[in-house]
């Protein structure tokens, strides 16, 4: 089976290289039944951190094709993705293209596949905020409505499809995330501590990228605020600044508050060793809300609503938006000792997501 995987922004790679890993074993036990699998990286997002070093790390098989596409605007990013993808398509001849999530990347490879009548696999399917003004949900939703394969994280996101109308092909595998972070939770880097001079438990970590915080200066001076407080009832506040959102304080001219530490999107090991290490997380990262869950941190999200509802329902995971008002009663709580996750919960599988992935295509490919 040739395999096209094609992936845009850095946690897509860590989640594609747990599913690599799984292929790289089944070639290994069954030689006769193997998948070439080629990756293509639409540079979405461009981040220095992409290096040779990074994939040796995380153990992650180079790119087949750089596709260079960049920043800009949704349409003419989407629409520049689209024309590269499909000539990689034409010209790769692939049996089927997996896609991951909920970027423009996704949503440019779905929509390229289908056209060309190839199957698509989509991982992290049904997911859904059911925030239509969010990007991210018009791209999970039209991506899950073409793909042949839809390999759901939980049994909530199965009910999802089924309500949608979407039945066939879709299976409840658990999620890769968590294969990945049994992978890599004891290669973190904790010296990342002893060069920021912060020790375990002592400070919370922060990270802030949704254009929903980041272009509304209203919300984006909420948010800051919010992390003031966090370092005044909790300690020192790690935020790791994303570029558009170090762009957007600047040009709107609000100020990081007393007490807040900014640093550089870390390396991926650096930054499951931050997570693991802080005493709670401010975020509105879908996929940090997650990391948080899986290594047992108090999350504070900073959106009205959340996809991965999971983490909330036992409550791992407060939503709290951009008032400050809204995140005192949770900062309070940690504070106080009075907030105490359920972590117990297990709601995304056993750590073989990867697996029953590998298992379906193959089925599908026979």
């Amino acid at each position: 089976m040739n395999l096209l995987t094609v992936v845009g922004a850095r946690p897509q790679f860590v989640k594609a290289a747990t599913l690599s890993r799984a292929i790289a074993r089944h070639n290994g036990s069954r030689p006769g039944a193997a998948i070439v699998e080629k990756i293509v990286h639409t540079g979405q997002h461009y981040d220095a951190n992409l290096s040779e070093v990074f994939f040796q790390e995380l153990e992650i098989p180079a790119p087949a094709f750089h596709l260079g596409i960049g920043s800009g605007s949704h349409g003419a990013q989407t629409g520049r993705m689209l024309e590269a993808i499909e000539a990689v398509i034409e010209d790769d001849k692939p049996d089927a293209v997996l896609v991951y999530g909920d970027t423009n990347s996704t949503l440019a490879a779905a929509l390229a596949a289908a056209k060309l009548h190839v199957p698509v696999a989509h991982v992290e399917a049904g997911l859904r905020s059911f925030n239509r003004r969010m990007p991210e949900e018009i791209n999970r939703v039209m991506a899950d409505h073409v793909s042949t394969w839809l390999f759901c994280p939980t049994r909530l996101a199965v009910e999802n499809l089924r309500k949608e109308g979407v039945i066939a092909g879709v299976e409840n595998v658990g999620d890769v995330m968590y294969d990945g972070m049994l992978h890599y939770r004891s290669m973190a880097n904790e010296a990342v501590l002893a060069t920021l001079e912060i020790t375990r438990k002592a400070y919370v970590l922060a990270t802030v990228h949704r254009a929903e915080n980041t272009d509304d200066p209203q919300r984006l001076a909420g948010v800051m605020e919010t992390l003031g407080q966090a370092a005044l009832k909790l300690g020192r506040v790690v935020l790791a600044l994303h570029p558009r959102t170090r762009a957007r304080l600047i040009e709107h001219s609000i100020d990081v508050p007393a007490g807040v530490h900014v640093i550089n999107p870390a390396p991926y090991l650096e930054m499951i060793a931050l997570l693991a290490n802080a005493r709670a997380v401010l975020t509105d990262s879908g996929g940090v809300q997650k990391e948080a869950f899986f290594l047992e941190v108090p999350c504070l999200t900073l959106r009205d609503e959340t996809e991965w509802v999971e983490t909330r329902d036992c409550d791992a995971n407060r939503l709290v938006g951009s008032e400050p008002l809204r995140a005192r009663p949770a900062l309070d709580a940690l504070a106080n000792g009075d907030w105490k996750p359920d972590f117990s919960a297990r709601p995304y599988g056993s750590g073989k997501a990867a697996e029953a992935i590998v298992d379906t295509l193959l089925k599908g490919h026979a």
